[in-house]
């Protein structure tokens, strides 16, 4: 416990999924934490729930004098800002022929846009103090493929590389950026039906811990990575996949499940 006592932490998405498991454990673990969100009714609720050291503000994240609304409210209610969680962010399950062009765009405006202006605004004022904490969340899709995600895995893979040129950027003036790629995760975006876990679970037979993804297991690696624990990551990505990205089991092949 404690190991964000004193940080104050933005995070974008924070209203429910992952988003709202990072909120919880950072408020668990001594931070003050505002929660930038378009869903108004569950933000409110998590920031009551959670008492004074959480703030809710309606924000979007293709919008700079969102992010600069965002930024005031952090410092008005906290007194600064220490660490942002770039965690917003939509998914889409088109083919590339079935996509328009309206769709493409709003992923990457939400999903890169979104991260490159709280990169950007966020992080001036964190570079002015000459320290902090930026989080980037990624995907597994921004570091192989997948069918059907075409403006997905494009808006994932060029986060990945956004945050190795922002680490180059920023830091050497004092201010950390690294990326988190989550594999399946059990949320409303990665379970949009809601079905059972052990249904779910089937899915997950190629990976090897054999489930799928708990928020809060991605929200502990935003943590190591906002707090002083990871001083010196910078540009790093960490996979917090079960095992996905090790690669794919051949049913029946020795070592394999069942074999």
């Amino acid at each position: 416990m404690g190991r964000l006592q004193g940080k104050v932490a933005i995070i974008t998405g924070g209203a429910r999924g992952m988003g709202a498991a990072t909120v919880r454990l950072f408020v668990a673990e001594g931070a003050k934490v505002l929660i930038a969100d378009v869903l108004e009714a569950e933000g409110q609720a998590l920031a009551q729930e959670l008492g004074a050291n959480a703030a809710y503000l309606r924000h979007d994240v293709t919008d700079e004098a969102s992010w600069q609304a965002v930024v005031a409210k952090a410092k008005a209610d906290f007194g600064g800002i220490d660490v942002l969680v770039n965690n917003a962010g939509v998914l889409l399950f088109k083919t590339i022929q079935t996509t328009e062009k309206a769709e493409f765009e709003r992923v990457i405006n939400i999903n890169l846009i979104g991260t490159f202006l709280g990169t950007r605004i966020v992080g001036a004022e964190l570079i002015a103090q000459g320290k902090g904490s930026i989080v980037n969340i990624s995907s597994v899709d921004g570091m192989k493929a997948a069918n059907g995600l075409g403006a997905y895995c494009a808006s994932k893979w060029a986060v990945r590389g956004f945050t190795k040129v922002a680490a180059m950027e920023y830091g050497h003036k004092g201010v950390r950026v690294n990326s988190v790629h989550p594999g399946g995760v059990d949320t409303a975006m990665g379970n949009p039906y809601a079905e059972q876990k052990a249904e779910v679970n089937k899915r997950y037979t190629m990976v090897p811990l054999q489930r799928v993804g708990e928020p809060e297991e991605v929200a502990r690696t935003s943590l190591f990575l906002a707090s002083d624990d990871s001083s010196y990551l910078c540009g790093a990505e960490i996979a917090v996949d079960g095992g996905m990205l090790t690669g794919q089991y051949y049913v029946g092949f020795p070592g394999a499940p069942g074999v």
